[in-house]
């Protein structure tokens, strides 16, 4: 009643089933002990040769600052250092460096006027003392013109790359930009005036 009928078993064929391959299991070695681990993966903290571990050392700095430089100098993004890294310094850097910036002028007037002062205080002091004044002024004309410079730069960040990619800092790097001499700024400057980053 339960068993299996003799004639459905004839009636079926007969389907061999494949051999069974073998895998094995494991990974064919002991596990080392936490002592030999240990012991594997422990590295001296003082080399053995100190002097030559020294100078591989400096030789890599050596290396790498020279790479530094030369990105520097080329603007090569895979070699700059962190703080110039990034669409939103480069950017940055472009938009700063197509303005005419009151800022890279102030080094030579300040000059200039120092020397005058020097000069004229012999003569007259009233002169000198004018100036002054006018260095002054010129200083407050700089930061009135980064202010606006920074408003400008912010708003077109934000519209290239969202309010969330102006992150602390960017501000103070376009400013110490500014008032640096173009010759004298790095990452080299890769426009010229006029030329607008896109």
């Amino acid at each position: 009643m339960f068993g299996r009928s003799k004639d459905n078993d004839a009636s079926q064929p007969q389907v061999e089933t494949p051999a069974v391959i073998e895998v094995p299991t494991g990974k064919g070695r002991p596990t080392p002990t936490r002592k030999q681990a240990e012991a594997a993966n422990r590295r001296p903290l003082v080399p053995a040769d100190r002097k030559a571990a020294a100078k591989d050392a400096r030789a890599a700095q050596r290396v790498e600052r020279e790479k530094q430089y030369q990105a520097m100098q080329s603007g090569d993004e895979r070699y700059l250092p962190a703080k110039d890294k990034g669409p939103v310094r480069r950017y940055t850097r472009l938009f700063v460096d197509a303005r005419w910036n009151l800022g890279e002028l102030f080094l030579p007037i300040a000059i200039v006027v120092l020397l005058a002062n020097i000069g004229l205080s012999a003569i007259s002091t009233s002169a000198a003392f004018v100036a002054l004044i006018a260095l002054y002024v010129f200083i407050l004309l700089m930061v009135v013109d980064a202010v606006v410079m920074w408003r400008r730069l912010k708003k077109q960040l934000t519209a290239k790359f969202g309010a969330d990619a102006i992150v602390r800092g960017t501000m103070m790097y376009a400013i110490t930009r500014v008032f640096q001499i173009r010759r004298a700024r790095l990452p080299k400057p890769q426009n010229k005036h006029g030329e607008w980053p896109a």
